[in-house]
């Protein structure tokens, strides 16, 4: 009988998987939208929190102000990154062009030059993790891909916001038991609790490192600071490789903007700074102990939902962990999968039943 449980897990599983890969184009917009209905959700209930004496300010009223604060940002970076994509795409050769002429300089070029195109390849350049058009196409379309899908998540949005009042309903006629409604309803608030902190949390740090970031790359007069400045803030929601990847992106740049080595050094420290300040001292002292999940698990929970979603799927690759692991630990059957998937089996959250 547990074969047969586990051979059906399996193949449950398995199908999931097959459905989010075949089904990216339909599913991937509607997740989008849920992520940014709950955001919306979370701002209008932090507008229903401002202390206005005894008047309180109605939902509905915050619901809109806040659905204009997001249409407003979305616009604006909208605005500013498609007025910088040509400007950026036109120095993008130049930079190229001056980064494979700095490689060809190295003791060990030989190594990296193909004989027959004479062309640069070799065990670093294969990846094409040094081909900036590549890499500035890949981040061009993605960014494409989501404002012509912005027309779809918007209807989606309407939606939900519509359905919204009747969530609470759905979950009474669906559950049909006090208890086991009660116990719904405390997994679903220790959701919302978690996924709140760490939203709060990641934009509050990757604020300030993008600020910081734009402060010094604007001081040692690197092309571009404010783009730079926004893509750190964005990569730093993706764990581990987003802040790597954040702090030597702009080294790259300025090792291709400027003769010798001094601003390359100056900014991969400048910048790494920022990054292990506030990524290794200050997020996880406001974190505390939360999210107990195991760093060897983000990352591969990131590889995996990057194979299956790209970009956007590595953005959500955490929120959607948080949810798995709590739902995990609150049924006795599935807790030993929690205690697996922490980092030192403690799962304080979970009942005592």
């Amino acid at each position: 009988m547990k074969t047969l449980n586990f051979t059906a897990t399996a193949v449950l599983v398995i199908a999931i998987f097959y459905i989010l890969i075949v089904g990216e184009a339909l599913l991937l917009p509607l997740v989008v939208s849920i992520a940014l209905w709950y955001l919306i959700s979370l701002l209008a209930g932090g507008f229903q929190r401002i202390p206005l004496g005894t008047f309180a300010i109605p939902r509905p009223i915050c619901l809109l102000a806040s659905i204009m604060t997001f249409v407003a940002l979305g616009w604006a970076v909208v605005n500013f990154i498609g007025s910088s994509i040509s400007d950026v795409r036109r120095v993008i050769p130049t930079y190229q062009a001056n980064i494979e002429a700095r490689i060809r300089n190295l003791p060990f070029s030989e190594y990296l030059i193909d004989e027959e195109t004479g062309r640069l390849s070799g065990f670093i350049l294969d990846p094409g993790w040094l081909d900036l058009p590549s890499i500035f196409t890949s981040l061009a379309s993605t960014f494409t891909s989501i404002v012509t899908n912005g027309g779809i998540i918007f209807i989606y949005i309407i939606f939900l916001l519509l359905e919204q009042g009747n969530i609470d309903k759905k979950i009474s006629r669906l559950v049909n038991n006090p208890e086991r409604e009660q116990k719904v309803r405390g997994i679903i608030a220790t959701i919302q609790q978690d996924i709140r902190k760490y939203i709060s949390i990641k934009v509050f740090t990757s604020s300030l490192t993008g600020i910081l970031s734009y402060v010094f790359l604007r001081i040692v007069d690197v092309d571009f600071a404010a783009v730079w400045g926004l893509l750190i803030f964005l990569l730093n929601f993706i764990p581990t490789i987003g802040s790597i990847i954040a702090t030597i992106f702009p080294a790259v740049i300025a090792l291709a903007q400027f003769e010798g080595y001094s601003q390359f050094l100056l900014v991969l420290v400048g910048i790494g700074s920022f990054q292990m300040a506030i990524g290794n001292f200050l997020e996880p002292r406001m974190m505390g102990t939360s999210f107990n999940l195991s760093p060897l698990l983000i990352l591969l929970n990131l590889g995996l939902w990057g194979y299956i979603w790209g970009v956007v799927g590595m953005f959500l690759c955490v929120p959607f962990l948080i949810i798995v692991f709590i739902v995990l630990a609150h049924f006795p059957q599935t807790r030993p999968i929690a205690v697996m998937l922490s980092a030192d089996g403690n799962v304080a959250f979970a009942d005592e039943d």
